[in-house]
């Protein structure tokens, strides 16, 4: 039975109504149950359309973490859809992954202290482990459910957010398997997109 509409989370809360500036420098900020920091990264808001906020992260984009830091050597886009609890990354041919769905807390945008020289607009959540993934060959799998059975007694999960957790890997896995938008087409038409606009590497015409 498909779920209504009234008791869903409502991601993307505080966004100002109609999206920010295209081109906004975002910050992503990933934490753990507790307040532990986990994965973040900037990158630049792209647009919004019926399925949530897009925001891009173009190759070069340094990802960090405790204990971990890479630099991305593509571009992808993100996405934090207007209702749910998850965020979705989209990845481009020749990478292994080509759809990423974290599931976590209902995230909230917010303008942030920019003293330190960061983005003044941050998008924050809570990573709840359990991932939906499918790769660019077309398997489908959930990925670190015995992550999220450790955590969910190690860090203490209460029952509303298992629950939570829970009901969105299972919706967002049948979407995914059924190519329901935006994991049919439109994500990567996001991506091809935004690649597209960035400007090639040592490329100084017109300067």
């Amino acid at each position: 039975m498909s779920p209504g509409t009234d008791d869903l989370p409502r991601a993307g809360r505080g966004m100002p109504s109609g999206g920010l500036a295209h081109g906004t420098p975002v910050a992503a900020r990933f934490t753990k149950w507790g307040g532990g920091r986990h994965w973040e990264w900037v990158g630049r808001y792209l647009g919004v359309d019926e399925h949530g906020h897009w925001w891009y992260s173009p190759a070069g984009t340094r990802c960090s973490r405790p204990g971990m830091e890479f630099v991305e050597e593509d571009g992808w886009v993100s996405l934090v859809p207007h209702v749910g609890a998850y965020a979705v990354g989209f990845y481009p041919q020749g990478r292994q992954v080509s759809v990423y769905v974290d599931m976590t807390t209902e995230p909230v945008w917010q303008r942030r202290d920019d003293s330190d020289g960061g983005p003044e607009w941050e998008v924050t959540m809570v990573d709840l482990d359990l991932d939906v993934v499918l790769t660019c060959e077309g398997d489908l799998f959930v990925d670190d459910e015995d992550e999220f059975a450790e955590h969910r007694v190690q860090l203490g999960y209460p029952p509303e957010v298992v629950a939570l957790a829970e009901r969105w890997r299972d919706l967002v896995l049948a979407a995914v398997a059924a190519a329901e938008e935006p994991f049919g087409s439109v994500g990567h038409e996001w991506l091809r997109r935004a690649d597209a606009a960035e400007p090639v590497l040592g490329d100084t015409a017109g300067a």
